[in-house]
């Protein structure tokens, strides 16, 4: 460097400098904010290994633990685990809303719910009919007066590779699956918001929105959509009287199979075209099985989400056998960092205000500290 260019030099790093005060300041202009919230829950989880719970199992509120005389929307609710939800639900003694598409299903439904006559109520409506779910809502206030517990549940199964999905299923499976867990949560969570009793959220993911399926990229594309809002939900309600659940299950004995049923004329072409022949001897083979179906029964998954909601757990699964998958993807994401790259302080407050609570410390620690609990009972 030449004398000349020296102070020009100098008055970069100022420049410098002074940028970087500037981005500290911004981040860390109060104190509690979400940037700040994350050092100090970053920091332990590097210090824990994922062998050892916490001493102290972190509180967390749980506004819905007393279901007794609740109310719940459930979407989906007429079949499948939605019924299952809505037994669940009848049996703790809460008002339930089913709604419905397939009239022979609702009989049903309401023959399983014969019990809870009185505390139940059925609308049909689809989950893509935005004024439809409004018109919904306005009648199961009328009905009950509030909605405490919101499970978008409706979901549609669109199988088949990604190379020959067509816009007409993609449009189809994103529509259902994703666009109408928002169309519900748009439309309940404010009137949940607004009664300030208290609430809380339920999708309807599937392992598929934790695990890539090859065989159903669409439908697990839409079930990643779900997971993500939800767990982005969850840190946005996290200092609020509302919970937001994820529902992740495996096999559940449903009518998901069936679900082309109500699949519109508008987006009628599909890539996938099933094999009539395969199908029937899937069918056969499943009738020639002995024992139950091999799936979860739908009110045994129904009341692992009445749990999760008394406990405000953010994930509810059904699928301990698939733990070493769960953990090879998280692993295999860790190994996938560029260890050489060298992040300037500034950059990780900035990300990490970006990105919001942490929420997944939050939850690994206060579930892991309630199951050794549990143990030592």
């Amino acid at each position: 460097m030449s004398a000349h260019d020296e102070p020009k030099s100098r008055k970069m790093s100022g420049a410098g400098r002074e940028r970087r005060r500037f981005l500290e300041r911004t981040v860390f202009a109060a104190a509690g904010s979400p940037a700040a919230a994350w050092l100090s829950p970053l920091a332990a989880a590097a210090a824990d290994h994922g062998t050892v719970a916490p001493r102290e199992c972190p509180a967390l509120p749980t506004p819905m633990r007393e279901v007794d005389g609740k109310v719940a929307f459930v979407t989906g609710g007429d079949s499948g685990i939605g019924l299952g939800i809505a037994r669940a639900f009848t049996e703790a003694g809460m008002k339930v809303v089913i709604t419905y598409r397939t009239k022979a299903h609702l009989d049903q439904a309401l023959e399983q719910l014969a019990a809870a006559a009185k505390r139940v109520h059925a609308i049909k409506v689809d989950v893509t009919d935005r004024a439809g779910l409004e018109r919904a809502a306005e009648e199961t206030e009328h009905t009950f007066g509030k909605v405490h517990v919101l499970v978008a549940n409706a979901g549609v199964a669109v199988i088949g590779p990604l190379s020959t999905a067509t816009y007409d299923d993609w449009d189809w499976g994103m529509g259902v699956n994703a666009t109408g867990v928002f169309n519900s949560i748009r439309t309940f969570l404010p009137r949940i918001k607004k009664h300030g009793e208290g609430g809380q959220i339920v999708a309807t993911a599937s392992l598929a929105g934790l695990l890539g399926h090859s065989s159903a990229a669409v439908y697990t594309a839409s079930k990643f959509a779900v997971v993500g809002m939800m767990e982005a939900l969850r840190g946005e309600l996290m200092e609020s009287r509302i919970g937001a659940s994820v529902f992740c299950p495996g096999l559940v004995n449903s009518n998901i199979g069936s679900s082309n049923r109500n699949r519109p004329s508008s987006l009628a072409d599909s890539g996938f075209k099933p094999d009539p022949k395969a199908f029937a001897r899937m069918a056969k083979q499943m009738r020639q099985m002995r024992g139950p179906p091999p799936g979860m029964d739908p009110l045994e998954a129904g009341r692992l989400v009445l749990a999760a909601v008394r406990n405000n757990d953010l994930y509810v699964l059904t699928t301990p056998e698939f733990a070493p998958q769960f953990r090879a993807r998280g692993e295999a994401i860790v190994a996938s960092l560029p260890a050489h790259l060298k992040v300037p302080e500034t950059r990780v407050a900035l990300e990490h205000m970006i990105v919001g609570r942490d929420i997944y410390t939050i939850e690994r620690d206060r579930r892991r500290c309630e199951r050794a609990r549990s143990r030592k009972v």
